[in-house]
C-alpha cells in the first residue's frame, strides 16, 4: 500500500512542536530536586517537541525533518524556556494544553503513518511508525530525566490513542479515501480518545490485577480437586 505523504503548513508544524516542547519543559520544571538549569530544560523541551519525528526519520534512514530548517530548533527552545519560566501560569491552563497536546499527538501520528505508507512500508510497520512519531518525544523525555517510561505504566491511553488514530488512517486509505480525509479522521479520533481518557481516567488493565485473577482462579480449581481439604 502506498500513498502520498500527509503534509501540514509550516506554522501548524511549528505550533505542534512548540506545544510538545512546552509540555516537556513544564513536566521537567516540576522536579525541583533535579535542579535543572536553562540548558537542561531546553534540551528536554526539544527532545519532547520533536523527538518522535527524529526517531521516525532515523528508522526510515532519512535526515530528520526537524533539522532541515532553522525554525524548528528555535521554536522548540523558545517554547521550552517559556514553559519553565511560566510554569504556574500554564498549569492553570492545563486542560487547554491537554487538548492541544492531544491534537499534536494526532498530527504527528498522521504525518508518521502517511510518510511510512508513501515509502511503501506495509500496514503494520506504518502504524508502528505513526505511533512512534506521536509518542517518541515523551519516551525521550523520560529517558533524559532518568524516569520510568510513562507509556509502560498505567496511563490515560496515550499510546492507545495514537495507535487507534494510525489504524483508522491506514484502514481509510485501504478503502480508497483521500489522504487528507484519512488524516483528518486520524487526528480527530486520536484527540477524542485521548481527551475522554483524561476526563474519565480510562486506563488499560494493570498487569498485577490480571495476575491476581489468574492466581485466584487457579487456587479455586485446586481447591475443587478431589482430595483437597
Amino acid at each position: 500500500m502506498t500513498s502520498a505523504a500527509f503534509t501540514i503548513p509550516l506554522w501548524a508544524d511549528l505550533l505542534s512542536i512548540g506545544i510538545g516542547s512546552l509540555q516537556g519543559a513544564m513536566f521537567a520544571a516540576g522536579f525541583r530536586d533535579r535542579r535543572l538549569d536553562l540548558l537542561g530544560v531546553a534540551i528536554i523541551g526539544i527532545a519532547t517537541g520533536f523527538g518522535g519525528g527524529i526517531l521516525r526519520d532515523v528508522l526510515l534512514s532519512q535526515v530528520p525533518a526537524a533539522l532541515q530548517t532553522n525554525w524548528h530548533l528555535i521554536v522548540a527552545t523558545g517554547a521550552a524556556l517559556l514553559g519553565m519560566l511560566l510554569e504556574r501560569i500554564f498549569h492553570r491552563l492545563r486542560h487547554l494544553i491537554t487538548v492541544l497536546d492531544a491534537l499534536t499527538l494526532g498530527l504527528f501520528g498522521a504525518i508518521g503513518t502517511t510518510k511510512a505508507l508513501s515509502l511503501g512500508l506495509p500496514v503494520v510497520p506504518a502504524i508502528f511508525l505513526g505511533a512512534i512519531s506521536a509518542v517518541g518525544g515523551s519516551i525521550l523525555r523520560d529517558l533524559l530525566l532518568n524516569l520510568p517510561i510513562a507509556l509502560m505504566h498505567v496511563s490515560s491511553l496515550y499510546a492507545v490513542a495514537a495507535i487507534a488514530g494510525a489504524t483508522s488512517l491506514v484502514g481509510l486509505v485501504a478503502l480508497g479515501a483521500p489522504i487528507a480525509t484519512a488524516a483528518t479522521v486520524c487526528v480527530a479520533l486520536t484527540v477524542v480518545i485521548r481527551v475522554l481518557a483524561v476526563l474519565f481516567s480510562w486506563t488499560l488493565p494493570e498487569q498485577r490485577a490480571l495476575a491476581w485473577r489468574f492466581t485466584w482462579r487457579r487456587s479455586v480449581r485446586e481447591a475443587e480437586q478431589p482430595g483437597s481439604d
